[in-house]
């Protein structure tokens, strides 16, 4: 008897997998394993590659603009597409673009060019294939699995992704110095071929509104609608909020260079900055058996995005304090913040992305989808611009704590303006 009951608290506490059973998604969910780690490569060699050619933050953070612009642009416009085109049609077309975005990558890299301007033009046309690919992807996973397993399923995937993100950074901070930013981008190229066979295995996936077009009115009617959705009005906002203050990722090449000791040519001090916030990720992913069991969703993204935001202020304290000796013991603190605020953003996400599929309606889900991938894409691309200038005005200490302080502030203001969101629970 103590064996049955020891195992299902197991299973109330390890992650969900009965979404795995429909086989579409498996295919979807396994593909992603590959692709996300070949994408987190490039991740890692863009911002590594700008700071190499320029040795000066305010660069990297500049790839926040050029990533952003198209995000926006295509997101929205992407959203609009999934609602009025066959969505695997759309995701194989958007996942052949990023593969060759990805050559094009490797042969600037491998030819030597260290034209920084070309990385953000390749960088912008790259963000532009994700932001329609993305949006497509999410709104394909209530077609294929009941409404019941989205939390598990919305836990899956941002376990892969993270999982991803682990992976990718720690091997481009063992590859770059043996084979160089080049093999970097090649790999991405080949594992996105994993994620093509799996879309055209796909069923065919027509739309189910009435609107046969995708132009500015169809974008308007999607932002028409998300604003009588108060919730997910409310979700976006605190996610912009984290992500713009909170996001120190574009500090990482300085930081471990100046503080941590890492070659200006990438190391693994920088691998693990990067793949630091994945590891807690993951972590909850694989304990998130629980998620499903929270009716009260909007309060528990708040607390969460509170949290996030006090591991970045103990994050930049770490760094102000590692300046400039670079203790190998500060540098594991200061991952642990990364650690934990990793674990508190995917809860976060998952809830977020359930709201977002179980309150938007499918003929709306697309677009408002396309609005999501903004705001978590773009949002800290902005954080970027930001915390790249502060870091050349305040030095990266202060810059990566200050937007930690920002964030639980506003997230407090957020929570006051939005009572919706501090209600909004789930009806079983």
């Amino acid at each position: 008897m103590t064996d049955t009951v020891t195992e299902k608290r197991k299973r109330r506490l390890l992650a969900d997998t009965a979404p795995l059973q429909n086989r579409d998604y498996r295919r979807l969910w396994a593909a992603g394993i590959v692709t996300v780690i070949g994408g987190q490569l490039s991740v890692v060699a863009v911002p590594q590659q700008v700071y190499e050619i320029t040795r000066n933050s305010a660069y990297v953070g500049l790839t926040g603009v050029f990533a952003l612009v198209p995000l926006i642009v295509f997101g929205l416009w992407g959203g609009a597409l999934a609602d009025v085109m066959d969505r695997r049609k759309l995701l194989t077309i958007t996942t052949v673009g990023l593969g060759l975005t990805a050559v094009l990558f490797w042969v600037q890299a491998a030819l030597g060019l260290n034209n920084v301007w070309l990385v953000l033009v390749l960088l912008g046309l790259q963000q532009a294939f994700f932001a329609v690919n993305q949006p497509t992807r999410s709104a394909i996973i209530p077609r294929l699995i009941p409404a019941e397993q989205l939390p598990a399923a919305n836990s899956l995937n941002m376990t892969v992704m993270q999982f991803g993100a682990i992976a990718g950074p720690l091997l481009a901070g063992v590859m770059i110095p043996v084979v160089g930013l080049s093999t970097l981008y090649l790999v991405d190229s080949i594992a996105l071929l994993a994620t093509l066979w799996a879309v055209l295995r796909l069923p065919a996936i027509p739309p189910t509104g009435e609107s046969r077009r995708a132009g500015l009115r169809e974008v308007f009617d999607g932002f028409a609608y998300l604003a009588t959705q108060k919730v997910l009005l409310a979700s976006f906002v605190v996610d912009i909020i984290a992500m713009v203050f909170g996001m120190p990722r574009a500090l990482f090449p300085q930081i471990a260079h100046d503080t941590f000791g890492d070659p200006a040519s990438g190391g693994v001090a920088l691998g693990l900055l990067f793949a630091a916030m994945s590891v807690g990720a993951v972590a909850g992913g694989v304990f998130s058996g629980w998620l499903p069991r929270v009716r009260r969703q909007g309060r528990a993204v708040i607390v969460c995005i509170a949290l996030w935001g006090l591991a970045m202020v103990g994050f930049g304290v770490v760094v102000g304090l590692a300046s400039p000796d670079g203790s190998p013991a500060l540098l594991w603190i200061a991952l642990a913040f990364l650690a934990f605020g990793g674990a508190v953003d995917m809860v976060s996400a998952a809830f977020r992305s359930t709201m977002l599929q179980q309150v938007a309606t499918d003929e709306m889900r697309g677009r408002l989808q396309g609005v999501f991938i903004v705001v978590v894409a773009g949002g800290p691309r902005i954080g970027d611009v930001l915390h790249g200038a502060a870091a050349a005005a305040v030095g990266t200490s202060v810059a990566a704590a200050g937007g930690g302080v920002l964030v639980v502030i506003g997230v407090v203001i957020a929570a006051l303006a939005f009572p919706a969101l501090m209600r909004y629970k789930v009806t079983r």
